[in-house]
């Protein structure tokens, strides 16, 4: 079966490389991006996120995932009590949205 299937892909990308579509591609000739966070998580999913994101249709848990990254970060610098409070309440309603986000996206994905 993966014979008759190798046989197929090769005669893909022949076609593809002959009609010229695997040149002038996005991030060609540059070293492959980092990918070692998704080792551990499931291929399928993994390349969907990086399909959504370069279509730019990324769930809203990703873009709370980075605020919530940047405010820990800038949390970890602050010395003033009264900024570290207000800085664990944003962290804590960050934490908050991020969570339902997540959720409500794993229940759709059922």
């Amino acid at each position: 079966m993966f014979g008759a299937l190798g046989k197929l892909v090769e005669r893909q990308i022949k076609k593809a490389q002959a009609e010229g579509q695997l040149q002038g591609l996005e991030g060609e000739g540059q070293p492959l991006p980092d990918r070692s966070s998704e080792a551990l998580s499931d291929p399928a999913t993994a390349a969907g996120h990086r399909i959504m994101a370069q279509a730019g249709v990324l769930p809203e848990e990703f873009a709370i995932k980075k605020q919530l990254d940047t405010e820990r970060l800038n949390y970890a610098t602050l010395t003033d009590p009264a900024e570290r409070k207000a800085a664990m309440a944003r962290i804590a309603d960050l934490e908050m949205r991020y969570n339902m986000a997540r959720d409500a996206r794993r229940s759709f994905m059922r």
